[in-house]
């Protein structure tokens, strides 16, 4: 990552942190106000490609200097507001920078095929918003700023499933739903802020963290750490909290999905990491007990109960949304193990979902841009149609259940191997039971693509190729299943360094 920075000019370099996010902020006036939506989409395309080049900077400097603060108009922190990135957030940044340049490179003929024209451009205004709202809150290093960034990122997020509703009317629903249980996490934080605020007299993470240890015994800030797990855990699915998930990936445009299955709830993951172990402090009684059991508890049966859902899905969509709750039961299980070996595993395993999860969607996606289909049954023969697209969806499938050979492998290893470090053989047998109910709901997609036969309807298009800007999204996520497989140490390393950071109180 040095190498981003030697070309970089200093000025740029010194504010990178800064401009990851004001970049595609300032960018999205400039979309909505362009009269052609191919024109937004090329502004996209610039804001995250700057995003992604500056995240890379940060990356580099945390890797060499430690945790990176950036005091916002010269107000040194406390009083002022702190972009502060060390190794945990560094990842996060990485995950949705990248995720977001090979998004809106897919985006291009999805949006044109899905949104009404004189629509684009506000569309892709919307997602710039969306997006420097996710790397806002990725970066920041105060507690409101954290709240303004996430509701930056879930309004605009309402408005992008909502535009749906011109191929689907049930997006309009979706959104609403959305909007409604977003808006009560959003509430549930923001009271938690308060409650924080209320007991120390600051709203710096690293200044609130250093007064805690003193405070743990007060009401208020216990009833601050549940207002905010409780918000924060609403905006990452977690189960019994995840029922805004499946409609909004369900009826969302296909790219609204492919990005926020990739990025959004991996974003709230990474808070949730951020206020369990670094803010409150890690020997309080109540967090103990929360992160020890609930958490733990929560994720085990958020991880079956989410595949045997997916299991009775006819939508393949939503199927795949309920994929995704059990997914999150995943992480939700490594944050609860509470070690280095278990935060490391749900790490890793955040940074690999991201990679299936957006080529599964990401292939959904072609299936429907070329042939309409939906449910499962549409789906019947596809290969013969689209054989590669096919083979991209199988491995990122295969990747889903944990078969070697792909990277998803090694996320339920390295969380088996913390879960029984801890003697929790009950976690180790939830995952392995997780992954054979995946494996049965993964074996009916593939067998329709594979063994159906094709329907009429797949010959009755102009061409079954898939667009190049779709498929080469698609094929760097599939391939990276395969690549790091056989080369985790970039992954692992980072996930790792993010868990080391995370344990240590990264944010001080």
């Amino acid at each position: 990552m040095d190498f981003v920075n030697s070309f970089l000019p200093p000025l740029l370099a010194d504010h990178a942190v800064m401009l990851a996010v004001a970049i595609p902020l300032t960018l999205a006036p400039v979309a909505a106000i362009l009269p052609q939506g191919r024109l937004g989409w090329i502004v996209a395309l610039l804001g995250t490609l700057a995003a992604a080049i500056l995240s890379l900077s940060v990356a580099g400097d945390v890797a060499q200097n430690g945790v990176v603060s950036y005091a916002m108009g010269g107000w040194e922190p406390p009083h002022g507001i702190e972009f502060r990135v060390d190794a945990l957030n560094a990842a996060v940044l990485l995950l949705v920078s990248f995720l977001g340049v090979l998004g809106v490179v897919y985006a291009l003929p999805s949006v044109a095929d899905e949104i009404a024209p004189n629509k684009q451009s506000l569309f892709y205004s919307a997602f710039l918003v969306c997006f420097a709202g996710l790397m806002g809150a990725t970066s920041t290093g105060d507690a409101f700023n954290l709240f303004v960034f996430l509701e930056i990122s879930s309004i605009s997020t309402y408005a992008l499933v909502g535009m749906g509703a011109g191929r689907d009317r049930r997006a309009l629903t979706a959104a609403y739903n959305y909007l409604i249980l977003g808006t009560i996490g959003a509430t549930f934080f923001v009271i938690g802020v308060g409650f924080l605020y209320m007991a120390t007299g600051t709203l710096n993470m690293a200044d609130i963290a250093d007064r805690l240890p003193a405070l743990q015994d007060s009401r208020v800030v216990q009833a601050a750490f549940a207002f905010i797990i409780v918000g924060l855990g609403l905006k990452a699915a977690m189960f019994p909290l995840h029922l805004w998930l499946p409609n909004a990936y369900a009826f969302a445009p296909n790219f609204v999905t492919v990005f926020l299955a990739s990025t959004a709830t991996k974003m709230a993951f990474y808070t949730l990491i951020r206020f369990v172990f670094d803010i409150f402090p890690s020997d309080a009684p109540f967090v103990q007990v929360s992160f020890l059991w609930v958490f733990a508890m929560l994720g085990v049966v958020g991880m079956i109960v989410g595949s045997i859902q997916a299991i009775f899905q006819n939508d393949a969509r939503r199927l795949l949304a309920f994929s995704s709750v059990a997914q999150v039961g995943y992480m939700m299980l490594g944050l609860g193990i509470g070690t280095a070996a278990g935060i490391s595993a749900g790490v890793l395993h955040l940074l690999n979902h991201a990679m299936m999860k957006g080529a599964l969607f990401m292939a959904l996606g072609i299936f429907a841009l070329r042939f309409g289909v939906r449910q499962i049954s549409d789906l019947s023969g596809m290969a013969r149609s689209m054989p590669a697209t096919a083979v991209a969806f199988t491995v990122a499938s295969l990747s889903l259940i944990g078969v070697p050979m792909t990277v998803g492998f090694w996320s339920k290893w390295y969380l088996i191997s913390a879960a029984l470090e801890q003697g929790w053989w009950w976690a180790a047998a939830a995952v392995i039971i997780s992954s054979l109910l995946a494996l049965a709901y993964v074996a009916r997609l593939l067998a329709a693509i594979w063994v159906g036969q094709p329907r009429a309807h797949h010959g009755e298009v102009a061409s079954s190729r898939a667009p190049w800007l779709m498929a080469i999204p698609m094929w760097v996520l599939a391939f990276a299943n395969v690549f790091f497989f056989f080369d985790l140490s970039p992954v692992y390393e980072l996930a790792r360094a993010a868990a080391d950071a995370a344990i240590a109180g990264g944010v001080r």
